[in-house]
């Protein structure tokens, strides 16, 4: 074999440069699009949404009974979210749940990347084990809170147990998958080369999974958020602090709908800011990376 080859990293980097140059010779050549009006691009389509969403809540209170203690108008439920966000209620809840919603998804990621990576290398153990990170990943996470509970008191370690347990499989399956996807000849490409098994996984058969990995990461942060949200709703009292799920409760407590909405709104509004914010530039990034996506210039 010959010895001139370079090291594993710099003939993956290589590799995935030629790639990338490959698939962008199938496409296209567009103009380039102005900042300006890539934003306009991003954000028309959900202000349309949303007008329409507003339009069609405002038509449904007008031909309905109008009961506001039932279903508030949206003017009211504004107005319920001004006086929410100027006593600090709002605010601490949001921040409040954001914290823990990032805090416990870092960690379902930091421990579900590595096991991700076991299962899906090791035979014996997806057989095993395989079977049982799908059926957690279905179960409901609401069923593990009356056990945090238990095990930990009305505690942020109630909270993060339950978060952790609703996303760290979401984030191993999807691992599996993208491994699963990594064709054949890369590895066999990484044997030729020299790589051993640590620089078999950091520079092929990760960087070539990651757009499942970050499918996984995804639907791992959704996890992560629903499973916040059952927990706050549940857990209450104790050192437990002020979240959006609280909210709820206290909107349902006190019969104030307008607070309840004002607390979905919310919850609505932290997963498609994370969406657009996070995941939809990451995910365009490695697909552009790879000369799978361009840019509309008409």
């Amino acid at each position: 074999m010959p010895t001139d080859t370079g090291s594993p990293s710099d003939t993956g980097s290589s590799l995935g440069t030629l790639e990338a140059g490959l698939d962008a010779l199938q496409t296209a050549s567009v103009r380039p699009v102005s900042r300006t009006r890539k934003a306009v691009r991003a954000v028309l389509p959900l202000v349309i949404s949303v007008t329409v969403l507003l339009a069609v809540w405002e038509i449904a209170f007008r031909l309905g009974p109008q009961d506001v203690t039932r279903f508030p108008p949206p003017a009211l439920v504004g107005l319920t979210f001004l006086h929410l966000w100027e006593d600090g209620t709002a605010g601490e809840a949001l921040v409040t749940s954001v914290q823990r919603g990032v805090v416990g998804f870092l960690l379902a990621a930091v421990i579900g990347t590595p096991l991700g990576i076991v299962v899906a290398r090791v035979r014996w153990i997806r057989a095993s084990f395989g079977p049982l990170i799908t059926g957690l990943q279905v179960l409901p996470s609401v069923a593990w809170v009356p056990a945090a509970i238990i095990w930990f008191g009305l505690s942020n370690a109630t909270i993060y147990t339950v978060i952790l347990l609703g996303a760290v499989p979401s984030i191993i399956n999807g691992i599996v998958a993208g491994v699963d996807q990594v064709p054949p000849l890369y590895r066999r490409v990484g044997q030729v080369l020299g790589a051993n098994p640590v620089e078999m996984i950091v520079y092929v058969i990760l960087p070539a999974a990651l757009p499942g990995y970050i499918a996984g990461l995804k639907q791992g942060w959704a996890f992560s958020w629903r499973s916040l949200m059952a927990a706050e709703l549940i857990a209450v009292g104790g050192d437990i602090g002020f979240g959006l799920g609280q909210m709820l409760q206290q909107g349902r407590d006190l019969g104030d709908m307008s607070r309840i909405f004002v607390g979905i709104i919310l919850i609505l509004v932290v997963g498609i800011a994370v969406e657009l914010l996070f995941f939809a530039p990451v995910e365009r990034a490695v697909m552009r990376r790879r000369g799978l996506a361009v840019e509309s210039g008409s």
